[in-house]
């Protein structure tokens, strides 16, 4: 039986580079290492630490969730930070995960419900029509069964946004210790969540490119 409140133990295992350029370098992060140290030494191990072990200059864009993998991109120089980061700020990005839900889910559509933190229960994020931030996202059913996979496209990029979204569909992703239930919990060895594919203009002429982590489930 999983514990949802498990000590931190991250996998261990060799950088995984998956695009490198004088400019840009993007890695598959694995699904229960933190993006960025946590408080406390016990956190201390984190992707960007291991980043940093082989590529000093790097220097962070974005953030993925502890327990989620797939693509998390860096800049090697603060030109290109800087660049990038305004796209992701203007919503140019374009991003698609990978996530497997609890029951049946067919066809396609669109959650447009704004999120806010739940300062009771940090971190965890609820719907709030009130005082929540916009919040969007784009889904269509690949596989559909007992466990259902789906593909999303975050349009706004909040925190927990893909995972608040799939439950208020009353579809929790499997493994999330946060917001599913003990079936869906304990349906999955981790967080069925994966970060598969992102695009940007590349700081250096404003070519599009594409990056991508192969799908682990």
């Amino acid at each position: 039986m999983r514990d949802r409140n498990e000590p931190y133990s991250p996998p261990n295992g060799p950088l995984a580079v998956v695009y490198h350029d004088h400019e840009l370098l993007a890695v598959d992060k694995p699904s229960g290492l933190l993006s960025v140290p946590g408080k406390g030494p016990e956190l201390a191990d984190c992707l960007i630490a291991r980043v940093h072990a082989e590529y000093p200059a790097a220097l962070l864009v974005h953030r993925l969730d502890r327990d989620t993998s797939g693509v998390m991109l860096f800049a090697l120089s603060a030109r290109a930070q800087r660049h990038i980061g305004l796209q992701f700020e203007k919503r140019q990005t374009k991003k698609v995960y990978l996530a497997e839900v609890w029951g049946k889910l067919e066809g396609k559509g669109r959650i447009d419900l704004p999120l806010i933190v739940d300062w009771p229960n940090r971190p965890l994020q609820k719907v709030c029509h009130e005082t929540g931030k916009p919040a969007v996202t784009d889904w269509r059913s690949k596989r559909s069964g007992d466990r259902s996979q789906v593909e999303l496209r975050p349009e706004t990029g909040r925190s927990h946004q893909l995972r608040v979204h799939m439950l208020s569909l009353g579809h929790p992703i499997l493994g999330d210790p946060f917001y599913a239930d003990d079936f869906a919990f304990q349906a999955a060895d981790r967080l069925m969540l994966h970060a598969w594919k992102l695009a940007i203009r590349h700081p250096d002429g404003g070519e599009a490119v594409e990056f991508r982590a192969k799908r682990p489930f």
